[in-house]
């Protein structure tokens, strides 16, 4: 037992030296050392005057041999020892910020003893591994997908169905789903050519009332490729295995919105038909059919590199938000200057709310040169504008290029996962959700 005499353990600690037990790395240091620091862990052990306060602090300890015993990284701790003896922190580049982190902060260390040569660095890698592990795959995830597969399971040709809906779902999952994805590409680009074609003044034709109506050809390749986008769709909702899990999906969202907007304009045409009195209705008729220029949208289903832009820019918020700042305080503070030199002359600058636009054109790099100044105060006015918006714009990039490349290879890690799925199938459900956690897990 510990005596709770303070003088025994407090009045003559200076008198020896404890020994420090990591994992099973052994130490001995110097009591006088630890005083110096009385805030840290290892400090605050030199002032325990009962059992329970000891075993507050530590995992284990022998009295009689003066050993403590800690069940913690023995690998980390010499970086703690070297703090005990020089008073400073130093951190190796092999080291993950965040496992150093948490053991600087178990033993009682503050982050403001961390040397110069290491504390940028340290802040640094800190900050880039929590934006990675916020949108890293998580084991929920792969629980989630390991658990929609084993759904097949208690369905009806549950084996089929599952093969299927890889297929639908994964471009590469084998070479039907190669070809069906190919197919897909291409019916998507004509529906887009077609909507494009359909445009121009010699595809379009007039009825005896001088109504618009589309060219026979283009309009039955419409039709086709509307079909398609219905046969998708419909396929992926009757195969899907969790119905909640299907309508929360974005590009899920993307297909349905993509055959929607022809629906609705052939549900209007069929019951109110083509009335030139219901003018804001034709309007609302031509915003759903302009609408189907977002079916290029559906290429990203068959593109890494769409998924993975998706993504970035989901979790790039905080710097798009941070870059429209910048853009919108320069656009201001340039389109006052502008407008202070160019009031009096006849260039475009009349208002300053007339100059966000130059200004924004200017700051973006754009230049259609529309409006340009012509004093020489106008000028310098205008150099300071495109060379703050060239600085403005480049600060988020490497940091937005950063979070794109690790999507990228996230999408395809689960893209391998995702065929690697069912090569070894097992009759036991969770034994096969296992193996294939543990497929995710090595990626």
């Amino acid at each position: 037992m510990v005596h709770k005499s303070k003088s025994f353990w407090i009045g003559n600690f200076k008198d020896y030296s404890i020994n420090i037990n990591v994992g099973g790395l052994k130490k001995k240091i110097s009591s006088i050392t630890l005083s110096q620091f009385p805030d840290t862990r290892l400090g605050r052990l030199l002032f325990c005057d009962s059992e329970e306060s000891i075993l507050q602090i530590c995992d284990d300890y022998d009295l009689a041999s003066k050993e403590f015993y800690f069940d913690r990284n023995p690998g980390l701790f010499p970086y703690v020892l070297y703090f005990y003896e020089t008073g400073k922190l130093h951190m190796m580049d092999d080291l993950c910020a965040f496992s150093f982190s948490q053991e600087i902060e178990y033993w009682g260390i503050s982050e403001f003893f961390l040397d110069s040569c290491c504390s940028y660095r340290y802040h640094e890698r800190k900050d880039e591994e929590s934006e990675v592990s916020s949108v890293d795959t998580s084991v929920d995830e792969i629980s989630d997908f390991n658990h929609d597969l084993m759904r097949f399971n208690t369905l009806q040709c549950g084996n089929l169905r599952k093969r299927l809906w890889l297929t639908m779902e994964n471009p590469g999952y084998s070479i039907p789903s190669k070809i069906f994805s190919f197919i897909s590409i291409c019916v998507v680009l004509l529906s887009i050519s077609t909507m494009c074609i359909n445009s121009m003044p010699e595809y379009q034709h007039l009825d005896e009332d001088d109504v618009p109506i589309d060219d026979p050809i283009l309009h039955n390749l419409e039709y086709f490729c509307i079909s398609w986008f219905t046969f998708e769709v419909s396929s992926r909702l009757l195969l899907a295995p969790n119905l909640k899990k299907f309508f929360k999906h974005p590009l899920n969202l993307i297909d349905i919105v993509s055959v929607l907007p022809f629906y609705f304009t052939l549900l209007v045409d069929l019951t109110i038909g083509s009335d030139h009195e219901l003018e804001n209705l034709g309007k609302v008729v031509q915003v759903f059919r302009l609408m189907r220029i977002f079916r290029v949208l559906k290429l990203a289903r068959h593109s890494t590199g769409l998924r993975s832009l998706g993504a970035t820019l989901k979790h790039s918020y905080r710097e798009v938000g941070i870059l429209l700042l910048y853009l919108a305080v320069g656009v201001c503070v340039f389109s006052g200057m502008a407008y202070t030199a160019e009031k009096d002359e006849d260039t475009g600058f009349d208002t300053i709310p007339s100059c966000w636009w130059w200004g924004t054109v200017s700051m973006t790099t754009v230049g259609y040169g529309d409006v340009v100044p012509a004093t020489v105060a106008g000028k310098l006015a205008a150099s300071g504008c495109i060379l703050g918006g060239i600085l403005v714009v480049a600060l988020p990039i490497t940091i937005i290029f950063n979070k794109f490349s690790h999507f990228y290879r996230r999408q395809k890690a689960l893209e391998n996962a995702v065929r690697n799925s069912d090569r070894r199938p097992s009759k036991e459900p969770s034994v096969d959700g296992e193996k294939q956690s543990e497929n995710f897990t090595e990626l």
